[in-house]
């Protein structure tokens, strides 16, 4: 008797999760921000890597179990680094516009995305810039609540490496 009430209770949590996967949707996520700049101002000795927390704002809507829209804004924080004996910030965010692909498994998503970033930052002066942006991840739904970790890479100009690896929440509606 308790292996089939476990069974039902499973079967209907596990059917909730995925009746859940289609929809606009919004979420946030919060995450680890790398920027990379080798050879800073023309200095083959001035190389800036620096980290700091980032975050972003997600909305988007998944009209197919395989396909997905989603846009953001993202702010990659300040990172900073010591070049030359001199301790140097830069700040940086955009906005974001992706298509992502699905492959639902159940109550788990794995997902790739591509798209485009329009980024600005402020390193040395002020930069803006419209590039590619791609990323991978997965994601556990449970009922309308998306439990999602991910890593994204932006081809920002003038940057060598900018990506974030972040976990988030999204809230699909019905």
């Amino acid at each position: 008797m308790r292996r089939s009430i476990l069974l039902s209770v499973l079967l209907l949590a596990s059917g909730a999760a995925a009746a859940a996967d289609n929809g606009f949707y919004v979420g946030a996520a919060v995450g680890q921000a790398n920027v990379d700049i080798d050879n800073l101002n023309g200095l083959s000795s001035a190389d800036f890597k620096g980290e700091d927390t980032g975050y972003k704002f997600i909305v988007g809507f998944r009209p197919l179990d395989w396909l997905g829209l989603e846009a953001s804004y993202v702010n990659f924080g300040k990172p900073e680094d010591t070049i030359q004996g001199a301790s140097i910030e830069t700040e940086g965010d955009g906005f974001t516009a992706f298509a992502v692909g699905f492959l639902a498994l159940g109550p788990i998503d794995v997902f790739a995305k591509g798209g485009i970033i329009t980024f600005d930052t402020q390193l040395v002066g002020n930069d803006a810039s419209t590039d590619l942006a791609y990323g991978v991840g997965a994601q556990f739904r449970l009922l309308s609540f998306s439990f999602r970790a991910e890593y994204e890479i932006f081809d920002a100009d003038g940057v060598d490496d900018l990506n974030m690896v972040s976990v988030g929440v999204t809230y699909t509606f019905l």
